[in-house]
């Protein structure tokens, strides 16, 4: 793995736990505007379009980079419209980094072929 497909992994598991946050922190404030006077729904919409912009825009990279299968893709996008499925991606993707590192680590001491 170069690099780049490494920063773009990096960066889309670093925006990926936010933007669950966010969108749980959406749910919750829907509620709270239907049942008081509480209304923090248009700047926690806002906190959190930008957040999952991030993260399509984010996603799109890593995808073009790391040659996902459509599959993972598929995965991985489903994971942003899920109410704490950014913490599902982001677990699997630091778990992909750590595969790659032990994977680049190997070849270059000639322990495999891969």
């Amino acid at each position: 793995m170069d690099i780049k497909t490494a920063s773009a992994l990096r960066r889309l598991r670093l925006v990926s736990g936010p933007e669950a946050i966010s969108f749980l922190l959406l749910l919750v404030c829907s509620v709270l505007k239907r049942t008081t006077d509480f209304n923090a729904v248009p700047v926690m919409g806002a906190v959190h379009g930008f957040l999952f912009v991030l993260y399509v825009l984010f996603w799109a990279d890593a995808w073009n980079r790391a040659k996902w299968s459509p599959g993972s893709a598929a995965f991985y996008f489903a994971m942003s419209v899920l109410p704490a499925g950014g913490f599902f991606a982001e677990r699997r993707l630091k778990r992909e980094a750590e595969d790659a590192v032990i994977a680049s680590r190997a070849r270059t001491k000639g322990v495999v072929n891969a």
